[in-house]
């Protein structure tokens, strides 16, 4: 579904991203993991669109779409959910929700699925997504990007400030969406334990460039834990 190849990334005169190679497959998930500082956000934003890439290539569905902006990756199929969640604080949550069928008809309804997923969402329809608990909005967050059904969805660090309960029903829907098959998820994540559990697919990021990669059930084998403790 999606694969990424020698991407080269700067800010100023720093080299973030080494030659950085990614792939995510349809019904599963990819993790990537890194110390903080290693660019694993910068990744995914140049994954989006947000920063252009220096040099290399983006290939989604087939297509080339490096040079793609960012709402037109949107419409290709790629859902993401900003590390610090970035709702809208001001709108209820069902105009966050309607944000992420922005492209969409305005009589297009908000996908029943998502109540389903994210149940204290439909309770809290007329709140202001400000008013929302941290793992509330993590939830609309994810919401959100699900809204437009995309075939790639990018969650950089769900888990960052939330609360374990929370963090468990996040683990659900991930590994839901991914067993459906008509999804490839890519997931930046600091909490290992988390990562693991979910993880078809690892990167370990190191300065900009892979340090490790494999298959998720080799994590614990490939000393993973010990290349990502701070």
């Amino acid at each position: 579904m999606l694969t990424a190849t020698n991407i080269n990334q700067y800010y100023g005169g720093s080299h973030i991203l080494r030659d950085m190679r990614l792939s995510a497959e349809l019904g599963k998930v990819t993790v990537i993991l890194g110390r903080n500082g290693v660019g694993k956000t910068t990744l995914l934003k140049s994954l989006m669109g947000l920063i252009p890439i220096k040099t290399g290539a983006i290939e989604f569905d087939g297509k080339s779409i490096q040079n793609a902006t960012p709402y037109e990756r949107a419409r290709a199929g790629i859902g993401f959910v900003p590390q610090g969640r970035e709702i809208f604080a001001r709108l209820t949550v069902e105009e966050n929700l309607r944000m992420g069928l922005a492209y969409k008809p305005a009589s297009t309804p908000i996908p029943p699925e998502l109540f389903e997923l994210f149940p204290v969402l439909k309770q809290m329809l007329q709140r202001r997504g400000g008013d929302l608990s941290g793992g509330q909005q993590q939830q609309l967050a994810i919401a959100r990007a699900l809204a437009a059904g995309p075939k790639l969805l990018m969650l950089d660090e769900p888990t960052e400030g939330i609360q374990p309960s929370i963090i468990k029903d996040i683990g659900r829907v991930i590994r839901m969406l991914a067993d459906r098959g008509d999804m490839a998820i890519v997931l930046v994540e600091q909490y290992y334990d988390f990562a693991q559990e979910l993880a078809d697919n690892y990167v370990v990021m190191e300065r900009g460039a892979i340090k490790a990669q494999g298959p998720g059930a080799s994590m614990e084998a490939d000393g993973v834990r010990q290349m990502v403790a701070i």
